[in-house]
């Protein structure tokens, strides 16, 4: 990356990241192709981490051969390596190679362009091989381009082909792999022009490769319904039982076992949504680069894209079928868990009104054992005044004052009652304001 400066013939400044989004545009270009031309390609699913690895190891090569290796953090290189050309490419899940070897006709597929290679190094390319593919680049006159020829080469007449490029070549292959563990193409050469044929040969090997790609997920797909069909009829006998259970202790048994089914249900997706969604992505590029090859049909010949119509797309379905099966299980088991929870809900609503209910009703009976209590309590405390009142005046008549003890009794009665009763009254008024402030 540039620095952003400004000078006297760039007066304005520049953004940061503009010379490298404006290059993108032509990273990873098409080879200058010639016929007759042999080239090999292979994809090596090496896993996501191992972009930095595989460029070492291409430098290695380099090296070897005395030329500039790949820059470190580099996704793309191109070197001559003097009896082939090599082309490296680093995707999000595998690097591919692509190796360019002039030459060849009737030994195109026995002396491959891999030849050229040295074998100890191709022995340490990381990951496992997912696509592969020799293909001849030839003159149009060439045996190999001829019926007899073509049977040859593919052991069989069951190939597809037609013409591509405007006319510019035709081009044959049969998508299986082969005995050296290679697919095959044929291309006639009509008179393209190099970077035709190259945009051309670019073309057919992403084919090949973002169709095996694609094809990942249809394993998977598979794999996963049965677990998905339990998942089903758990989901169905689950629901079932909603309808008849009347216990809250039944319902959160429930809902524990619906929470356990979502769980294995999202489980299920983690494991399958990056790869239905690559499955869509790598089909859609297929499909973009088989419209790139403008093909006319060759009377008595399936195009390449009515093979992968036939094919790839009817597996691509099934991968989608899937995804939005797990979908729809997914929301099922949420809105059959919402419906769950919400009777759940409501029943500890229920049991909580209840239970306000029955603390009303102790609080009523609370407050009248209180004033019960508060009655006994004005007589009591009265009674023990009273007697002291009477004591009081034997006590004054004993001295010789004019009192008539029961009369004072008789009138202090009321009195007492009426102070006492007051005294009880303020006291609750002070600890019932207390309790509540």
């Amino acid at each position: 990356m540039t620095a952003s400066l400004t000078t006297p013939l760039r007066p304005l400044k520049d953004h940061a990241l503009r010379e490298t989004l404006a290059n993108e545009v032509h990273a990873r270009p098409a080879e200058s192709l010639r016929a007759p031309l042999r080239a090999s390609h292979f994809a090596m699913l090496s896993g996501e981490g191992a972009g930095e690895s595989d460029r070492a190891h291409l430098a290695r090569l380099c090296e070897r051969a005395g030329v500039a290796p790949p820059p470190p953090g580099a996704t793309h290189h191109s070197a001559d390596l003097g009896t082939c050309r090599i082309k490296w490419e680093r995707h999000t899940e595998f690097s591919s190679y692509t190796v360019f070897r002039p030459g060849g006709s009737g030994d195109s597929f026995t002396d491959t362009a891999l030849g050229a290679v040295p074998p100890e190094w191709l022995a340490g390319v990381a990951g496992e091989m997912l696509a592969g593919v020799h293909l001849a680049l030839l003159p149009s006159d060439s045996p190999l381009a001829s019926p007899e020829g073509l049977q040859g080469v593919f052991g069989s007449d069951g190939f597809v082909g037609a013409r591509m490029a405007g006319g510019g070549s035709t081009g044959w292959t049969d998508f299986r792999i082969h005995a050296d563990g290679f697919g095959r193409y044929v291309l006639a050469d009509h008179g393209m022009k190099p970077r035709q044929a190259g945009r051309l040969v670019q073309r057919l090997i992403e084919i090949d490769t973002y169709r095996m790609m694609a094809l990942m997920a249809l394993p998977l797909a598979r794999g996963v319904l049965p677990r998905i069909r339990s998942i089903e009829a758990e989901l169905a006998t689950l629901t079932e039982r909603t309808t008849r259970i009347a216990r809250m202790e039944d319902e959160q048994a429930l809902l524990q076992q619906l929470s356990k089914l979502a769980a294995e249900a999202e489980q299920t997706a983690a494991e399958t949504t990056y790869r239905f969604a690559a499955a869509r992505a790598y089909s859609d590029l297929v499909s973009r680069r088989i419209s790139e090859l403008r093909e006319d049909r060759i009377e008595g010949m399936q195009t390449i894209a009515e093979f992968m119509a036939r094919r790839l797309t009817p597996a691509v379905s099934t991968c989608e079928a899937v995804a939005k099966r797990q979908e729809s299980l997914s929301a099922r088991i949420g809105r059959a868990s919402n419906l769950l929870r919400t009777r759940v809900d409501l029943a500890v609503e229920e049991q909580n009104r209840d239970l306000l209910r029955s603390m009303d009703r102790r609080a009523s009976l609370q407050l009248r054992l209180q004033e019960t209590v508060e009655g006994l309590s004005v007589v009591a405390i009265s009674y023990y005044l009273i007697g002291i009142v009477s004591y009081l005046a034997k006590a004054l008549k004993g001295i010789g004052l004019p009192i008539n003890p029961d009369l004072a009794v008789g009138l202090a009665v009321p009195v007492v009652l009426m102070l006492v009763w007051q005294g009880v009254r303020r006291i609750r008024k002070v600890v019932t304001g207390e309790e509540h402030g």
